[in-house]
Protein backbone atom coordinates (compact mmCIF):
# COMPACT_ATOMS: atom_id res chain seq x y z
CA UNK A 1 0.00 0.00 0.00
CA UNK A 2 1.27 3.64 -0.99
CA UNK A 3 1.87 5.73 1.49
CA UNK A 4 0.48 8.62 -1.07
CA UNK A 5 -3.20 6.53 -0.69
CA UNK A 6 -5.86 9.16 0.41
CA UNK A 7 -7.91 8.57 3.52
CA UNK A 8 -11.35 6.83 2.26
CA UNK A 9 -12.63 6.91 5.85
CA UNK A 10 -12.03 9.40 8.54
CA UNK A 11 -13.79 9.63 11.30
CA UNK A 12 -13.04 11.98 14.74
CA UNK A 13 -14.86 11.84 18.15
CA UNK A 14 -17.99 8.99 16.90
CA UNK A 15 -20.32 8.46 20.15
CA UNK A 16 -23.38 6.16 19.29
CA UNK A 17 -25.84 6.49 22.93
CA UNK A 18 -29.11 5.05 23.67
CA UNK A 19 -31.81 6.08 26.03
CA UNK A 20 -30.46 9.60 25.79
CA UNK A 21 -30.77 12.06 28.43
CA UNK A 22 -32.59 9.16 30.95
CA UNK A 23 -31.03 7.39 33.69
CA UNK A 24 -30.68 4.06 31.54
CA UNK A 25 -29.08 6.38 28.65
CA UNK A 26 -26.30 3.55 27.32
CA UNK A 27 -23.01 5.37 25.97
CA UNK A 28 -21.66 1.92 22.97
CA UNK A 29 -19.06 3.94 21.15
CA UNK A 30 -16.97 6.62 22.77
CA UNK A 31 -15.10 9.36 21.51
CA UNK A 32 -13.39 6.93 18.35
CA UNK A 33 -11.12 8.23 16.16
CA UNK A 34 -9.98 6.08 12.68
CA UNK A 35 -8.39 7.02 10.01
CA UNK A 36 -8.48 4.06 7.16
CA UNK A 37 -6.48 4.54 3.96
CA UNK A 38 -7.93 3.59 -0.07
CA UNK A 39 -6.43 0.03 -0.39
CA UNK A 40 -5.71 -0.81 3.22
CA UNK A 41 -6.71 -3.95 4.67
CA UNK A 42 -7.85 -3.98 8.27
CA UNK A 43 -9.37 -5.53 11.05
CA UNK A 44 -11.32 -4.27 13.96
CA UNK A 45 -11.41 -6.88 16.59
CA UNK A 46 -12.91 -7.36 20.13
CA UNK A 47 -14.75 -9.36 22.44
CA UNK A 48 -18.84 -9.78 21.46
CA UNK A 49 -19.83 -6.20 23.80
CA UNK A 50 -16.88 -4.26 22.59
CA UNK A 51 -18.60 -2.27 20.41
CA UNK A 52 -17.23 -3.07 17.19
CA UNK A 53 -20.55 -4.25 15.37
CA UNK A 54 -22.29 -1.29 16.34
CA UNK A 55 -19.14 0.82 14.82
CA UNK A 56 -19.26 -1.46 11.81
CA UNK A 57 -23.20 -0.15 11.11
CA UNK A 58 -21.72 3.44 11.17
CA UNK A 59 -19.70 2.49 9.10
CA UNK A 60 -21.46 0.83 6.58
CA UNK A 61 -24.19 3.64 6.94
CA UNK A 62 -26.85 1.61 7.94
CA UNK A 63 -27.39 3.75 11.16
CA UNK A 64 -25.95 7.29 12.45
CA UNK A 65 -23.75 8.19 15.56
CA UNK A 66 -24.93 10.12 18.16
CA UNK A 67 -22.05 12.63 17.46
CA UNK A 68 -18.98 13.15 15.84
CA UNK A 69 -17.82 13.73 12.31
CA UNK A 70 -17.72 10.76 9.64
CA UNK A 71 -16.31 11.44 5.96
CA UNK A 72 -16.60 8.64 3.88
CA UNK A 73 -14.67 8.77 0.56
CA UNK A 74 -15.23 12.63 0.57
CA UNK A 75 -18.96 12.70 1.93
CA UNK A 76 -19.78 14.07 5.09
CA UNK A 77 -22.15 11.29 6.26
CA UNK A 78 -23.14 14.06 9.32
CA UNK A 79 -25.03 16.12 5.99
CA UNK A 80 -26.27 12.97 3.94
CA UNK A 81 -29.76 11.95 3.60
CA UNK A 82 -31.63 9.10 4.56
CA UNK A 83 -31.93 8.28 0.74
CA UNK A 84 -28.03 9.35 -0.01
CA UNK A 85 -27.02 6.50 2.60
CA UNK A 86 -29.11 4.02 0.81
CA UNK A 87 -27.20 5.18 -2.73
CA UNK A 88 -24.10 5.30 -0.71
CA UNK A 89 -24.30 2.06 0.90
CA UNK A 90 -25.32 0.70 -2.76
CA UNK A 91 -22.47 2.18 -4.85
CA UNK A 92 -19.43 2.48 -2.37
CA UNK A 93 -19.90 -0.36 0.12
CA UNK A 94 -19.74 -4.19 -0.78
CA UNK A 95 -21.07 -6.34 2.56
CA UNK A 96 -20.14 -9.77 3.23
CA UNK A 97 -21.95 -10.91 6.57
CA UNK A 98 -21.52 -13.99 8.53
CA UNK A 99 -25.24 -15.64 8.10
CA UNK A 100 -24.57 -14.55 3.74
CA UNK A 101 -28.06 -13.08 3.26
CA UNK A 102 -28.43 -14.70 -0.13
CA UNK A 103 -31.78 -14.47 -2.04
CA UNK A 104 -33.22 -18.33 -1.27
CA UNK A 105 -35.10 -18.76 -4.30
CA UNK A 106 -32.74 -17.06 -6.56
CA UNK A 107 -29.56 -18.28 -8.45
CA UNK A 108 -26.04 -17.61 -7.58
CA UNK A 109 -26.19 -15.75 -10.86
CA UNK A 110 -29.14 -13.50 -9.78
CA UNK A 111 -27.79 -12.56 -6.27
CA UNK A 112 -24.72 -11.16 -7.38
CA UNK A 113 -26.85 -9.33 -10.38
CA UNK A 114 -28.60 -7.75 -7.67
CA UNK A 115 -27.42 -4.78 -6.31
CA UNK A 116 -26.32 -3.93 -10.21
CA UNK A 117 -30.21 -4.08 -10.56
CA UNK A 118 -30.56 -1.91 -7.77
CA UNK A 119 -28.08 1.13 -9.38
CA UNK A 120 -29.72 0.55 -12.63
CA UNK A 121 -26.76 -0.99 -14.74
CA UNK A 122 -28.43 -2.78 -17.95
CA UNK A 123 -29.21 -6.47 -18.36
CA UNK A 124 -26.37 -7.77 -20.39
CA UNK A 125 -23.83 -5.92 -18.25
CA UNK A 126 -25.45 -7.46 -15.08
CA UNK A 127 -24.60 -10.71 -16.49
CA UNK A 128 -21.65 -10.33 -18.00
CA UNK A 129 -20.33 -8.57 -14.75
CA UNK A 130 -21.75 -11.45 -12.66
CA UNK A 131 -20.17 -14.55 -14.78
CA UNK A 132 -16.82 -12.65 -14.19
CA UNK A 133 -17.07 -11.11 -10.13
CA UNK A 134 -18.65 -15.79 -10.02
CA UNK A 135 -15.65 -16.59 -12.09
CA UNK A 136 -13.00 -14.47 -9.67
CA UNK A 137 -14.30 -16.19 -6.60
CA UNK A 138 -14.12 -20.13 -8.42
CA UNK A 139 -18.00 -20.44 -8.85
CA UNK A 140 -18.46 -20.35 -12.51
CA UNK A 141 -19.66 -24.20 -12.59
CA UNK A 142 -22.39 -23.19 -9.36
CA UNK A 143 -24.03 -20.07 -11.21
CA UNK A 144 -27.41 -21.73 -11.77
CA UNK A 145 -27.43 -22.95 -8.86
CA UNK A 146 -29.80 -21.55 -5.14
CA UNK A 147 -28.48 -20.99 -2.05
CA UNK A 148 -29.55 -24.69 -0.48
CA UNK A 149 -27.85 -26.25 -2.80
CA UNK A 150 -24.35 -24.70 -1.89
CA UNK A 151 -22.03 -25.07 0.75
CA UNK A 152 -21.27 -22.53 3.51
CA UNK A 153 -17.94 -21.83 2.03
CA UNK A 154 -19.48 -21.56 -1.77
CA UNK A 155 -22.76 -19.42 -0.27
CA UNK A 156 -20.18 -17.06 1.19
CA UNK A 157 -17.98 -17.07 -1.83
CA UNK A 158 -21.34 -15.82 -4.08
CA UNK A 159 -22.09 -13.33 -0.98
CA UNK A 160 -17.68 -11.66 -1.94
CA UNK A 161 -18.82 -11.37 -5.86
CA UNK A 162 -22.18 -10.12 -4.69
CA UNK A 163 -20.18 -7.71 -2.66
CA UNK A 164 -18.13 -6.64 -5.36
CA UNK A 165 -21.08 -6.08 -8.25
CA UNK A 166 -21.20 -2.17 -8.06
CA UNK A 167 -17.21 -1.72 -7.81
CA UNK A 168 -17.23 -0.44 -4.53
CA UNK A 169 -14.74 1.41 -2.80
CA UNK A 170 -15.03 -0.74 0.19
CA UNK A 171 -15.18 -4.01 1.25
CA UNK A 172 -17.10 -4.28 4.88
CA UNK A 173 -16.84 -7.88 5.85
CA UNK A 174 -18.63 -9.02 9.27
CA UNK A 175 -17.33 -11.95 10.75
CA UNK A 176 -17.06 -13.98 7.35
CA UNK A 177 -16.09 -17.23 8.52
CA UNK A 178 -18.20 -17.07 11.82
CA UNK A 179 -20.48 -19.62 9.95
CA UNK A 180 -17.71 -21.93 8.65
CA UNK A 181 -15.72 -24.79 9.89
CA UNK A 182 -11.53 -23.56 9.64
CA UNK A 183 -10.36 -25.45 5.85
CA UNK A 184 -13.06 -23.58 5.03
CA UNK A 185 -12.58 -20.22 6.27
CA UNK A 186 -9.27 -20.48 5.31
CA UNK A 187 -10.67 -20.52 1.86
CA UNK A 188 -12.67 -17.37 2.30
CA UNK A 189 -9.76 -15.42 4.08
CA UNK A 190 -7.18 -16.33 0.74
CA UNK A 191 -10.21 -15.38 -1.39
CA UNK A 192 -10.37 -11.66 0.93
CA UNK A 193 -6.35 -11.56 0.26
CA UNK A 194 -7.18 -11.98 -3.69
CA UNK A 195 -9.17 -9.42 -3.66
CA UNK A 196 -7.25 -7.12 -1.95
CA UNK A 197 -4.46 -7.91 -3.89
CA UNK A 198 -6.06 -8.14 -7.38
CA UNK A 199 -8.82 -5.72 -7.11
CA UNK A 200 -6.99 -3.19 -4.75
CA UNK A 201 -10.09 -3.28 -2.57
CA UNK A 202 -10.27 -1.10 0.87
CA UNK A 203 -11.03 -4.21 2.92
CA UNK A 204 -12.22 -3.82 6.70
CA UNK A 205 -12.80 -6.85 8.52
CA UNK A 206 -15.17 -6.84 11.73
CA UNK A 207 -13.90 -9.84 13.59
CA UNK A 208 -13.68 -12.14 17.30
CA UNK A 209 -10.24 -13.87 16.19
CA UNK A 210 -7.28 -12.48 16.68
CA UNK A 211 -5.36 -15.13 14.28
CA UNK A 212 -7.63 -13.75 11.36
CA UNK A 213 -6.87 -10.21 12.60
CA UNK A 214 -3.45 -10.64 12.73
CA UNK A 215 -3.69 -11.46 8.57
CA UNK A 216 -4.53 -8.08 8.19
CA UNK A 217 -2.22 -4.97 7.71
CA UNK A 218 -3.44 -2.79 10.64
CA UNK A 219 -4.97 -3.98 13.93
CA UNK A 220 -7.81 -1.56 15.55
CA UNK A 221 -8.71 -3.13 18.91
CA UNK A 222 -11.67 -2.45 20.49
CA UNK A 223 -13.16 -2.79 24.25
CA UNK A 224 -15.94 -1.43 26.56
CA UNK A 225 -17.07 1.15 23.35
CA UNK A 226 -13.27 2.38 23.06
CA UNK A 227 -10.06 1.35 21.15
CA UNK A 228 -7.64 0.66 23.10
CA UNK A 229 -4.79 -0.08 20.73
CA UNK A 230 -4.23 0.18 17.43
CA UNK A 231 -1.19 -1.37 15.43
CA UNK A 232 0.36 -2.07 12.13
CA UNK A 233 1.56 -5.54 11.33
CA UNK A 234 5.18 -6.08 10.55
CA UNK A 235 4.17 -10.02 9.75
CA UNK A 236 1.85 -8.49 7.13
CA UNK A 237 3.16 -10.35 3.39
CA UNK A 238 1.03 -9.80 0.12
CA UNK A 239 0.24 -13.45 -0.68
CA UNK A 240 -1.10 -12.32 -4.67
CA UNK A 241 1.01 -9.71 -5.33
CA UNK A 242 2.67 -11.51 -8.33
CA UNK A 243 -1.01 -12.33 -9.90
CA UNK A 244 -0.94 -15.82 -7.99
CA UNK A 245 -5.00 -17.15 -7.97
CA UNK A 246 -6.31 -18.83 -4.95
CA UNK A 247 -6.54 -22.60 -4.64
CA UNK A 248 -10.78 -22.37 -4.45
Amino acid sequence: MSLLNKNIIEMKNIVKSFYIGTPNQLDILKNIDITIKEGEFISIVGASGSGKSTLMNIIGALDRQTSGNYILDNFNMNEVSDDGLSQIRNKKIGFVFQTFNLIPRSTALKNVELPMLYAGVDRKERLERAESLLNLVGMEDRITHVPNELSGGQKQRVAIARALANDPSIILADEPTGALDSSTGRVVMDLFHKVHELEGKTIILITHNQELAEETERIITMKDGKIVSEQFNRMYTKKFSNGEKACL
